[in-house]
């Protein structure tokens, strides 16, 4: 009776609805997301059967538009969110429902596409959608914009996915979240570090309670989410607990909006227990109608109740005859073939005819307690037929008032429309700004983490940041656009784990992970042209007057001093500085991108071009 009832409750609230669609100036989006068919991990058997109950009740909610969507693809999903950036923009109200695996990592949650193979932690960052990424999608919505995410289940990814770092944190659940937008309410089916259940039957407890309470006419989201949370603690033994972060302001915030106030004629008395007696009907059982007349023992109703019961029984009377009949043939039969005494094939035999008249006198009693029962539905029929033709007269009477009604309205707006364009021509009204996202903000903080830009992130996406981004394409292998800051560009560069443009030191300094640090060299030692550490020499001291002087050797060269840098300097100079060492720095650096090796291969560079004369790469 409850799931009959339901079905009635759904089909009241679509015609309210509708009745009130009109006088609503919302525009009203929702994508439904659910991904049950995954490739490398078991099928979920709920999502699928979730995002379709979800679906159907926005839909009769009256929702503008409603896109289900099933078992996405990475690709897919990216371009579903894409899409639905345009359709929120124009909306007053955005919602985007998931049902499916998530994951959380290092505090940041992720939603799972069904091709994902997720082998290592941070391949989450190139096979996974993050939640920043999916309120991105809703962000121009004007006054209301909803996450509801079903996909706190203790995902199996978790228990195969090998780590690369230690101290990189891969959580249960889904962790703790807060809006930065306005007006922005996300749902967990439980709530941040615990897991949620899919239940016994075809949906989960939290979708079962969702669309049970955040659709009903009037209802404030707050309250609805609480009805949802009672609901779960109560089906699920208080293992699992929903939880809503964000903030709405003061004013109620349904999903739905209250329905008209009835001013027509009161509801007929007797539709309770017509639609009682219509449930136990379709039941069909002595239980069901002995419940109606405990329930209802007097009345026109009670009377029909009454008739159904003594149909049953003589239903039963009828198969207790004929099994009666049925074992005294079987025992007839049994007699004849042991060769039994005439007598008693007789008396079998007897008993035999009695148990079929027996038979035959239910049959006729049951034929007459049918048309008795067929006499009283006729009429039950009759009495609900003049209900129904007194209800469609009322009906049209208050569809007429209400047509009185909307004339006067549109009389009254016209007026005040009048009225608005004669203060318009006075001082025209501002339009209201609509939200936008920072794009090129986040974007050249992006840039800035993989050390392309050194640049102070102020959102203005002029020359520099432009310069910056086209670094990015050029060591990253990729030809986006570069004049404006984009959607794309931004997911690309927040893929990237790691530095991606390469650190180069002046002469002098020299590498430390992603940073320059400058040489420093002991007493008595200089730093040369090749970036390293020399002696330095000591100048010679003055004889004293009338002493021999002393013939002495002239000393060799050493490889690094000072006499043979200034040779390798002026070859250096004379080639054009090819053989520097910032020069040899700079091209290794351009081709390979790897400091350290570039910093070992031009001392090598150097040493060779001080002792040889040639300058080799």
């Amino acid at each position: 009776m409850g799931a009959l009832r339901k079905m009635i409750w759904g089909l009241m609230l679509a015609g309210w609805c509708l009745a009130g669609s009109p006088a609503l100036a919302e525009k009203r989006v929702a994508l439904v997301i659910g991904n049950s068919s995954y490739d490398k991990v078991a099928r979920l058997a709920n999502p699928a059967n979730d995002a379709a109950l979800v679906a159907d009740t926005l839909k009769t909610a009256g929702f503008d538009d409603v896109s289900l969507r099933r078992d996405l693809k990475i690709a897919d999903m990216r371009r579903a969110l894409r899409d639905f950036v345009d359709k929120s923009r124009d909306a007053d109200v955005a919602v985007i429902y998931y049902a499916g695996h998530g994951i959380e990592v290092d505090g940041v949650n992720y939603l799972v596409p069904v091709d994902a193979v997720l082998e290592r932690d941070i391949d989450i960052f190139d096979e996974a959608l993050s939640l920043e990424r999916v309120l991105v999608s809703i962000e121009p919505a004007k006054k209301l914009r909803l996450v509801i995410l079903d996909a706190c289940r203790d995902s199996p990814f978790t228990r195969s996915m090998k780590r690369t770092l230690a101290s990189r944190a891969v959580g249960r659940g889904l962790a703790k979240v807060e809006p930065t937008s306005p007006n922005t309410l996300i749902a967990f089916a439980s709530k941040a570090g615990s897991t949620a259940s899919d239940g016994d039957g075809k949906n989960s407890p939290f979708t079962t309670a969702l669309v049970n309470h955040v659709v009903k006419p009037g209802l404030d989201l707050r309250r609805a989410f609480g009805y949802v949370r009672d609901d779960v603690l109560k089906n699920t033994g208080n293992k699992q607990e929903p939880y809503v972060y964000g903030s709405l302001g003061g004013d109620d915030v349904p999903l739905v909006a209250a329905r008209p106030t009835a001013t027509g004629p009161q509801a007929d008395p007797q539709t309770a227990i017509r639609r009682d007696y219509e449930l136990a009907l379709q039941l069909g059982t002595r239980d069901g109608w002995e419940a109606f007349l405990r329930t209802y023992p007097e009345g026109f109703y009670a009377d029909l109740a009454k008739g159904q019961v003594k149909k049953i029984a003589a239903e039963e009377n009828r198969s207790a005859a004929v099994e009666k009949a049925r074992q005294a043939e079987q025992e007839k039969a049994r007699l004849a073939v042991e060769g039994a005494r005439q007598a008693e094939q007789a008396k079998v035999a007897a008993a035999a005819k009695a148990a079929e008249e027996a038979r035959v006198a239910a049959e006729k009693a049951k034929q007459v307690e049918q048309e008795k029962v067929a006499g009283a539905e006729k009429a039950r029929l009759a009495e609900q037929e003049k209900v129904r033709l007194a209800a469609e007269k009322a009906k049209q009477a208050e569809q007429e008032k209400a047509a009185d009604t909307e004339q006067a309205r549109l009389a009254a707006e016209k007026a005040a429309e009048e009225k608005k364009q004669q203060l318009a021509a006075v001082a025209p009204a501002d339009k209201p700004e609509q939200p936008t996202v920072d794009l090129p903000r986040a974007l050249q903080a992006e840039l800035r983490r993989v050390g392309c830009t050194t640049a102070t992130v102020d959102g203005n996406w002029n020359a520099a940041s432009q310069k910056a981004l086209d670094l990015f394409n050029k060591h990253a292998g990729l030809k986006l656009e570069v004049k404006a800051a984009s959607i794309e560009a931004f997911d690309a560069v927040k893929r990237k784990t790691s530095r991606v443009c390469p650190l180069i030191c002046d002469t002098g300094f020299r590498t430390d992970g992603d940073r320059c640090v400058k040489i420093t060299c002991r007493a008595g030692y200089r730093i040369n042209d090749y970036n390293e550490c020399e002696r330095r020499q000591e100048p010679e001291r003055p004889q004293a007057k009338g002493s021999a002087k002393q013939p002495q050797d002239k000393p060799k060269p050493v490889s690094g001093s000072s006499e043979n840098n200034s040779g390798s300097a002026a070859a250096a100079a004379a080639a054009g500085g090819g053989c520097s060492y910032a020069a040899c720095l700079s091209r290794c650096v351009r081709n390979t991108g790897d400091n350290q090796t570039c910093n070992i291969h031009c001392g090598v560079i150097q040493k060779n071009y001080a002792q040889t004369g040639r300058c080799v790469f």
